[in-house]
C-alpha cells in the first residue's frame, strides 16, 4: 500500500511540474491569428512560434517564391532587369490583384517586379513566368522544385501568384523558410518590396505593407490575402545590428493583421535589445 501511494504521489509531482514546464510555450501563443513565426535574422534565432506548421493557403505570399526564381535567373543571366517581356492574351486576363497589363503590351522584367512587389499583380506572374518556362504549369514546377531545395516540407503551389488553386497550402515556419533564404541571397529584392507606390501607364499603383513608412526600420516584403487564408504577411524591419523577419497567416482582418503584426516586432525588437526577457511578458 506504502508502494502504491508512493507511485500516485510521484505521479502527480511529475503531471505538475510537466504542465508548469509547459505552460510558458502555451502562453506564449497570444496573437490573434492562424499562425505566426519571427526570426532575428542575424542571430539566426527564432524568438517566438505560434501554429508555425499549420497549413494555410499563401494567397499573395506565393510571389515571393515568384520574384525569387526571377532574380535567380537574373543572376544566372539568364535574363536581366532590361529583358522585354510580351503580354499574353491570357496573362492580361489574370483575374484579382493587377498593375493593369493588357494583351501585346512589352514591358521589361524590372516593370513586372515592381508589378509584382508593389501592385501584388497576378498578372505580371504569369507573364513572367510564361515568359521563363513557357507556360504558368511549368514554372510552378519550379518553384516547387526550390521549394523542395530550401526544406518547405508543408508547401505545395498550384499558381505562380497565389490565386486559389486546389491543394495549394504553405506554413509560418515554410514561407520564414522561404522569406529568409530570399533576403540573404538577394538582398536587392527589398528596393522593390520597400517602394510604396509605382506608376504604370495611367495606374498609380500602391503598396499594401502596413508597415512601410509607418515603422522605423520597415523595407518589405509582401501582403496576401483570400477568403480561405484570411490576411497573412511577411514582414522585414532593421534597427541597427538586428534584422527581424516575421510571419503572420490568417488574421481575420487588415486591421487585426496590421496590429498583430507591430505587437510582434515591437516584442522582438524589445527583445534583442535587452528590454525584455521573453516575448511572452508583453504580447
Amino acid at each position: 500500500m506504502k508502494i502504491f501511494r508512493f507511485i500516485c504521489v510521484f505521479l502527480c509531482v511529475l503531471t505538475f511540474f510537466a504542465g508548469s514546464l509547459a505552460s510558458p510555450a502555451a502562453h506564449a501563443a497570444k496573437l490573434n491569428v492562424r499562425g505566426a513565426i519571427l526570426m532575428d535574422l542575424d542571430a539566426v534565432q527564432v524568438i517566438y512560434r505560434q501554429n508555425e506548421n499549420k497549413r494555410i493557403p499563401p494567397a499573395s505570399l506565393t510571389k515571393i517564391m515568384t520574384m525569387y526564381l526571377v532574380f535567380d535567373a537574373i543572376k544566372a543571366k539568364k535574363i536581366s532587369l532590361d529583358t522585354k517581356v510580351r503580354v499574353s492574351r491570357r496573362a492580361a486576363r489574370t483575374g484579382g490583384s493587377s498593375m493593369h497589363l493588357r494583351q501585346g503590351d512589352v514591358v521589361t522584367v524590372k516593370q513586372l517586379l515592381y508589378g509584382m512587389a508593389v501592385a501584388s499583380g497576378n498578372d505580371a506572374c504569369v507573364a513572367v513566368a510564361e515568359h521563363m518556362a513557357g507556360s504558368e504549369s511549368r514554372f510552378v514546377a519550379l518553384m516547387n522544385k526550390k521549394a523542395k531545395k530550401l526544406k518547405m516540407k508543408n508547401t505545395v503551389f498550384k499558381t505562380c501568384n497565389g490565386l486559389p488553386a486546389k491543394g495549394q497550402y504553405t506554413t509560418a515556419s515554410d514561407m520564414l523558410a522561404l522569406s529568409r533564404n530570399y533576403i540573404m541571397i538577394h538582398p536587392e529584392s527589398l528596393v522593390y518590396h520597400n517602394t510604396k507606390k509605382y506608376s504604370y501607364r495611367r495606374y498609380s499603383l500602391k503598396n499594401n505593407n502596413p508597415l512601410l513608412g509607418k515603422y522605423k526600420g520597415a523595407d518589405g516584403l509582401k501582403t496576401g490575402w483570400t477568403i480561405a487564408s484570411g490576411y497573412n504577411i511577411v514582414s522585414t524591419a532593421r534597427r541597427g545590428g538586428t534584422r527581424l523577419v516575421a510571419v503572420i497567416l490568417g488574421a481575420g482582418s487588415n486591421d487585426i493583421r496590421a496590429r498583430e503584426l507591430r505587437r510582434l516586432m515591437d516584442a522582438g525588437f524589445a527583445l534583442q535589445s535587452h528590454k525584455i526577457s521573453r516575448i511572452s511578458s508583453v504580447l
